[in-house]
């Protein structure tokens, strides 16, 4: 059984950062493409960032492309998103997933295991 686990998230002010991490039980964590997610209140979930198995190459949406930076330590069965220069607009509920996929994966459908959500409000 996998499990997704997202300590972190919080209240930053507009132009901070927050660390997010996401710590993942079960075997084979290193086999998998991961991603973080967020959905805003009255909006779909969104892909924010995506990464391979190996951490070699990464993927950002253009709303975060420049800010956010997604990396994982395979060791430590752990990804981490690290938010910078955080807006108002930021604010969500940010997801870590598996995926079940070979390279980035962009495509939501492809992500079955999710963790439970951590709330990210950045205050203007």
């Amino acid at each position: 059984q996998v499990q997704l686990l997202e300590p972190g998230g919080g209240l930053v002010q507009a132009g901070g950062s927050l660390r997010l991490s996401c710590a993942a039980s079960g075997r084979a964590f290193t086999a998998y493409p991961m991603g973080w997610f967020r959905q805003a209140p009255g909006k779909a979930r969104e892909l924010v960032a995506a990464i391979t198995a190996s951490g070699s190459t990464t993927y950002y949406a253009d709303s975060v492309k420049g800010r956010f930076g997604i990396s994982r330590d395979n060791a430590k069965n752990t990804m981490y998103l690290q938010m910078n220069s955080l807006k108002p607009e930021d604010t969500a509920v940010y997801y870590c997933a598996r995926a079940n996929g070979i390279g980035i994966v962009t495509k939501e459908y492809m992500y079955n295991y999710w963790g439970q959500g951590t709330q990210v409000t950045v205050s203007s």
